[in-house]
């Protein structure tokens, strides 16, 4: 097999069928022996009797049922049960252009390459909130490096999980995902936003000395969902942020208060007082960027408390 594309999935039967046509339309794709994997996260829908239904119109599709919760462990179990050289991983709520397919594998053929990432684009329900600025659009899986091909440093510039896709090579290099990072469940509350999974395994890639490729004809569109489209929604991403930074830090600091790292209360008094600065002298919407940073900080010193008293209960 030369390539196969994983879709995990939980809870979301209803997006599968605009997925899977969208990867049955896919141009010059002839001589690419490919299939459809669909990982299911331990649904509670309808999602195993809607993949049967879509068997029936694609043989492409094969189906997998990952019973451990969590988007790295849908994910290596894809990479698991399948042989492929080349995996290329999107989201449920993701349509491919027409191109993407053969765009991915010239890419992976031309640099013989370990990783290639795509754009993404964004697919709102609506105009986008004013307070959404710019850069902030990378929080709801926008990715666009531009025009042309070249290759990414692994820290800075990095494929989005929505468009990812590695060679078996960066398996052998680096292992699987982090199953202590990624989205659980549907994302809607705090204890299923942890992220991270993503720059993780591009760091290491790249310290490994994979090469990664930015491949702009790889193409898809990103459904965006309405809560996504609320500022709690951007201010408890980066909180999670924050809370999972303090829980993966090994580092024993000496200067602390109540567990916390003084310089985390420097950053965090910085970031109010940038907020308040921006609030009053350019309003709210402008200030919201800074609003994020705060809670980010406050995520942080969150989860440097909860280290603390997970001890305290070791210890007892």
């Amino acid at each position: 097999m030369d390539l196969s594309v994983i879709i995990c999935t939980y809870n979301r039967s209803t997006n599968l069928e605009s997925c899977i046509e969208a990867l049955k339309n896919q141009k010059d794709s002839a001589g690419i022996h490919w299939e459809i994997v669909i990982v299911d996260n331990n649904s509670s829908d309808d999602t195993a009797v809607v993949v049967k239904c879509l068997q029936g119109r694609c043989e492409r599709i094969k189906y997998l049922f990952e019973q451990q919760q969590g988007l790295s462990w849908a994910r290596n179990r894809g990479i698991d049960e399948t042989k492929s050289r080349y995996l290329a991983f999107i989201d449920d709520d993701i349509r491919v252009d027409a191109n993407w397919l053969r765009s991915i594998y010239d890419c992976f053929e031309r640099y013989k390459c370990n990783a290639v990432g795509g754009r993404i684009y964004v697919d709102s329900p609506g105009p986008l909130p004013t307070w959404i600025q710019e850069d902030m659009r990378g929080f709801l899986g926008h990715r666009d490096f531009g025009e042309k091909q070249f290759r990414m440093d692994g820290y800075q510039q990095f494929p989005f999980g929505g468009n990812m896709c590695l060679a078996r090579s960066a398996i052998d290099m680096v292992d699987k995902f982090d199953t202590r990072m990624g989205r659980k469940g549907e994302g809607k509350v705090a204890s299923e936003l942890f992220k991270g999974e993503e720059t993780d395994y591009f760091n290491r890639l790249a310290d490994a000395g994979g090469v990664i490729y930015y491949e702009p004809r790889a193409i898809v569109w990103h459904k965006i969902l309405p809560h996504q489209l609320m500022k709690r929604f951007f201010r408890t991403i980066h909180f999670v942020a924050g809370l999972q930074k303090a829980g993966l830090d090994k580092t024993v600091y000496q200067r602390r208060f109540l567990n916390v790292p003084l310089f985390v209360y420097h950053q965090a008094l910085r970031a109010v007082f940038r907020y308040l600065w921006q609030l009053f002298a350019k309003g709210p919407s402008s200030a919201f960027r800074q609003q994020m940073n705060v809670s980010y900080f406050w995520g942080m010193i969150k989860g440097y408390n909860e280290i603390k008293e997970m001890e305290k209960v070791k210890r007892l």
